[in-house]
């Protein structure tokens, strides 16, 4: 009986692990946890909420409202400040961070975080909405849960796309709202297995909302009598367009907001929140008891309640309340504060057509409108249709909705483009490509576009010892064991361990040891399901068949190849494995140097400058010069074998040849032809012994998970030498310099290249500054004082020092530099520190971006 037990569950385990069957037993756990954490939110919001109102019924309002605003925002950004920053703000733009495939933190640490701060934030008094927050919740569960089982990366961003579906779902017991804004706004993604997870997965996180925590959202507006005629077409077109307006401003005072706190208010994230819940708290406190509960002042605009007065204060107190609560990086929601907004507006606009036509009531603009100011804030027209429609169940609201959310639409984003989730990752210095968030690419290439053709094979009738010395002699480590050119067993380098010590006999047949029955795939196979694959049966490579013929051979090293090809832009390779690149061409000089610099060049526009920054570095150091131009082309030419015209590549190189007879240093070039630039950098500084790479860059990348850009960021993590980036900005001008002091290699560093690169100038000025934090009383300057002394005697000209307290060292650096003109900024930074880009955005990126400054970056080689 315990053995029938046994077999019957694992049969019921089998069928739970077959593709489909295992998404749909995935998507309804992610609904039910979804579900469960925005019942815990909405919960622990209404009853810290009921408890503030509460108590200004026992205490004064002016004394209660301000204290909780003040307290529970100290309490919820010290939660997030020391355990998660990620947690910060609404949450959906990280989300979308995350589908866009950039590295980010989205774990079961960040919404329990998200969970607390947003109960603590959002029941304190602010005036932002709980959708983010459970939408953030919904996707970090999904992404934990995703985790317990292996899958490929695109199959996991589509189990996160349903959990932040079920999130919002949850919150406004509105699961169509909730998968159109996975594939409106999120994930942008039709596909079956998209659309079927997140619509499973919302519907169950709205039944299980609605099931044990009541309504939530939803307004019950039974009793209202809505209507739509022809003669007020007018007043929803205008409504659209002040609207559009409108939310074009909002957008905009979001940015402006978050700007202000970042560079003029130097306190910590506490702080920032708690003065935003003190600020509420106080204007909340002098207002009608209608203000102090933004869901039932909602409920009270809807049913027509207030004076024309009184709902154009509300419009005007929660636009700005609004934009200083999100402004402070509180955690909370930027869906629901739209909709309050367009509510007001459009019960101000039902009042006008009201007293002209009197057609219709107000009450019916005021719900078109809620509808129309989401649209001209997220830019999600169809989500902002339905999810009126779900919250109010009523079909005269949906023309209405539809003429101005798209025209809301049409002028917010003439006016100022973009979803204000687009902006806020602008904000934090991540810049998402048009297709980043379609469907993955791994889904767009078949197996036969990537796999080896030419595999090693072992015939069944091979004896062990055969087997054995077939192994010895490759570098493979999967041999596929064919009969007749099918496919009946493979034989792994694992095998042969486990083997060797049951000591074999030689003659023993391969047939005997193989695994017979091998895991396959077909030619069309996508890549992602490759990937599912290997992840599910914890493989290295599959064969590829057709029937039982093999036709090839697929390696977990294939799809990381065509992965980096992603990500550095170059999706139309996806050709063979790259092959090492071949010198076309070369010069060389007298080996005199103590040292080489390698340059490589591309854009001759670049080219002088860069050319007498890297010789002002070589004389200073006696190095020899290493200048390498690359010629790429594709992975089906052999660079070895392919013509090239290198006419171009000779002029730019004849210029370095005279920069060296010039400064009297010895120049050596070379023209390879490589299939990747990286590589063939990385090729000249083994071959070379380069013990210095300097190279260009363009000062930002719209590349998802890149913090320069592939080639660049390659060369930082694998060269075996010291790496200077330089970021012209077209002006020669090399007399003000700005060096930031950090301590560390790095910042070392930087200091010994500071005489060198202060000679391109007669009369160099140089400004050291320290970045301090406000709160530190006294300011350790022993780094500082060291660097000063060292340059006042190596390098000519003037030494200054500025030390700066702020809590922003990008915001810091820019800024210290407009005030000094500042020619040039050097920064020191480690190997992991260069490339480290997370929700503040990477430094060197913004510092580059925000300033007008040539930019010098050094990263030692010890560092």
């Amino acid at each position: 009986m315990l053995v029938r037990g046994k077999i019957f569950w694992l049969k019921v385990y089998r069928q739970l692990l077959q593709p489909k069957r295992f998404a749909i037993f995935q998507a309804c756990v992610i609904g039910l946890v979804s579900a469960l954490a925005g019942v815990f939110l909405k919960q622990g919001v209404g009853v810290f909420g009921t408890w503030r109102v509460h108590s200004t019924e026992i205490l004064p309002a002016w004394l209660v409202l301000p204290g909780f605003g003040l307290i529970g925002g100290l309490v919820s950004g010290w939660l997030i400040e020391k355990f998660a920053p990620e947690a910060s703000g609404s949450g959906i733009s990280q989300v979308k961070a995350v589908l866009g495939k950039v590295p980010m933190a989205l774990d079961l640490r960040v919404a329990v975080v998200k969970l607390l701060s947003s109960v603590i934030a959002l029941g304190s008094g602010l005036p932002l909405g709980r959708e983010g927050p459970t939408l953030q919740v919904g996707a970090a569960l999904a992404n934990e849960l995703s985790r317990v089982f292996p899958t490929s990366p695109d199959y996991r961003r589509q189990m996160i796309a349903a959990g932040a579906g079920a999130g919002l779902a949850a919150a406004f017991n509105a699961p169509i709202t909730g998968v159109l804004f996975v594939v409106e706004e999120l994930l942008q993604d039709v596909s079956g297995l998209t659309m079927g997870t997140a619509i499973l997965a919302s519907f169950i996180g709205a039944v299980v909302s609605r099931w044990l925590g009541g309504h939530s959202l939803t307004l019950e507006l039974t009793a209202l009598k809505t209507n739509f005629s022809l003669q007020e077409i007018p007043f929803y077109l205008l409504l659209g367009v002040v609207a559009g307006l409108l939310g074009a401003l909002f957008n905009k005072g979001i940015i402006t907001f978050l700007n202000l706190n970042r560079s003029r208010l130097r306190v910590g994230l506490p702080l920032k929140i708690g003065l935003a819940g003190l600020i509420c708290g106080l204007v909340v406190a002098f207002l009608p008891e209608e203000f102090r509960d933004s869901a039932g002042l909602r409920e009270v605009l809807t049913a027509g309640e207030l004076s024309p007065k009184v709902v154009f204060v509300v419009f005007v107190v929660q636009f700005l309340l609004t934009l200083i609560a999100y402004g402070s990086g509180a955690s909370g929601g930027l869906l629901v504060p739209p909709l309050l907004l367009g509510s007001a507006l459009g019960y101000l606009f039902g009042i006008a057509e009201h007293n002209i036509l009197g057609v219709t009531a107000p009450t019916t603009y005021a719900l078109a409108g809620m509808g129309t100011f989401l649209s001209a804030v997220a830019r999600v027209p169809i989500t902002s249709i339905v999810i009126v429609f779900e919250m109010t169940t009523n079909f005269n609201l949906v023309l209405p909705l539809m003429i101005g959310s798209v025209v809301a639409y049409l002028v917010a984003e003439q006016v100022m483009p973009g979803s204000l989730y687009d902006l806020l990752l602008e904000w934090n210095g991540i810049h998402l490509e048009k297709d980043a968030t379609t469907e993955g690419l791994l889904t767009n290439i078949s197996a036969a576009d990537v796999m080896q053709r030419r595999v090693e094979t072992l015939s069944s009738l091979m004896t062990w010892d055969e087997a054995v010395q077939a192994f010895s002699l490759s570098q493979h480590r999967n041999f596929p064991v064919v009969e007749e050119g099918k496919v009946v067993g493979i034989v792994t380098q694992k095998d042969i361990a486990d083997k060797a010590s049951q000591q074999l006999g030689g003659d023993t047949l391969i047939a005997q040891v193989m695994t017979p029955a091998p895991v396959t795939v077909k030619p069309t196979a996508t890549l992602a399901y490759v990937l599912h694959l290997l992840n599910q049966h914890d493989l290295s490579c599959l064969p590829v068949t057709e029937g039982r013929r093999l036709v090839g051979i697929i390696t977990r090293s294939d799809i990381i190849r065509v992965e980096a090809e992603r990500l550095s832009g170059d999706t139309n390779q996806h050709g063979p494995k790259p092959e090492p690149s071949y010198v076309v061409c070369q010069t060389r000089a007298p080996a005199t140097g103590k040292g080489r610099l390698l340059l490589p060049l591309s854009h001759p526009q670049t080219a002088k400058t860069l050319l007498e920054i890297a010789g002002a570095i070589a004389r200073s150091r006696n190095y020899e010069l290493e200048c390498l131009q690359v010629i790429i082309v594709p992975r089906s030419c052999n660079p070895e074998e392919t013509p090239v015209q290198t006419t171009a590549s000779d002029q730019l190189l004849r210029q370095a040849v005279q920069l060296g007879d010039s400064l009297q240093i010895p120049v050596h070039t070379q023209i390879r032809v490589a299939h990747d630039t990286a590589a063939a950098i990385l090729e000249t500084v083994n071959e070379r012994h380069i013990d210095l790479v300097f190279m260009g860059w363009k000062g930002s990348t719209i590349t998802p998970g890149r913090v320069f850009s592939r080639v660049v960021d390659t060369v930082i993590r694998q060269a075996g030498c010291d790496v200077v980036l330089a970021k012209l900005n077209g002006k020669r001008t090399f007399d003000r310099w700005l060096v930031p002091i950090a301590g560390g290699p790095n910042s070392r560093q930087a200091i010994q290249l500071l005489p060198a690169l202060a000679s391109l100038s007669s009369s160099p000025k140089i400004n050291l500054c320290q970045v301090f934090q406000p709160t530190e009383s006294t300011s350790d300057t022993t780094v500082l004082d060291k660097a000063v002394r060292f340059l006042r005697r190596k390098a000519s000209g003037e030494v200054t020092v500025t030390p700066i307290h702020a809590t922003s060292v990008c915001e810091a650096v820019v800024q210290c530099a407009n005030e000094d003109n500042s020619d040039v900024i050097v920064l020191g930074a480690s190997r992991e520190g260069l490339l480290q880009q997370t929700i503040k955005g990477n430094i060197p990126e913004n510092i580059s971006r925000q300033s007008n400054c040539t930019v010098i970056l050094v990263r030692s080689a010890k560092a």
